[in-house]
């Protein structure tokens, strides 16, 4: 078995063959990334953030509960604070209402302008019941969004804001 010389012209087509598919694997490698990325990364919709508010201390008149959180868009890392309406219904079931009012996003508060037992938007006179749902007559036309709460070691953790199912 002897050694068999290669022409010039095989070490030409080697070379741009083993160039052109390293080149090719790294314009293809970006995009299977980009579409295998999401299926591996980890479900973070069930993700809670912690409060200083007590859920023993909590009774049926809603208090301004603000908590802070990191989030990361990309490569930037921020630290967001968000606020909720937080109080214990009949049933003794602790209920976190966003203060974003559903008519133009401005912050309501709780028996504001002199409004009892309920939620007040001082944009544009905008009210909502104590429940979330939104007053008929008046400028929003979709209740309060709510919370998820849990509990750990006896202080309240919220998720992200969803469409009130109370109502």
């Amino acid at each position: 078995m002897g050694k068999q010389p290669v022409s010039r012209r095989q070490f030409l087509n080697y070379t741009l063959t083993g160039v052109g598919g390293f080149m090719a694997a790294g314009m293809l490698m970006p995009m299977v990334r980009f579409a295998v990325d999401p299926v591996l990364k980890g479900e973070a919709a069930g993700d809670f953030h912690p409060t200083q508010q007590r859920v023993a201390d909590l009774t049926d008149v809603p208090v301004r509960v603000d908590f802070s959180y990191e989030q990361t868009d990309a490569w930037y890392t921020s630290e967001v604070t968000s606020t909720a309406w937080v109080y214990k219904n009949d049933k003794n079931e602790v209920v976190a209402l966003s203060p974003i009012c559903k008519h133009l996003g401005c912050t309501v508060s709780w028996e504001g302008s002199g409004h009892k037992d309920k939620f007040f938007c001082p944009c544009h006179n905008g009210m909502y019941e104590k429940n979330g749902k939104n007053v008929p007559n008046t400028p929003p036309l979709r209740p309060l969004d709510v919370y998820p709460t849990a509990e750990k070691d006896g202080l309240l953790q919220l998720g992200k804001p969803q469409a009130n199912n109370i109502v």
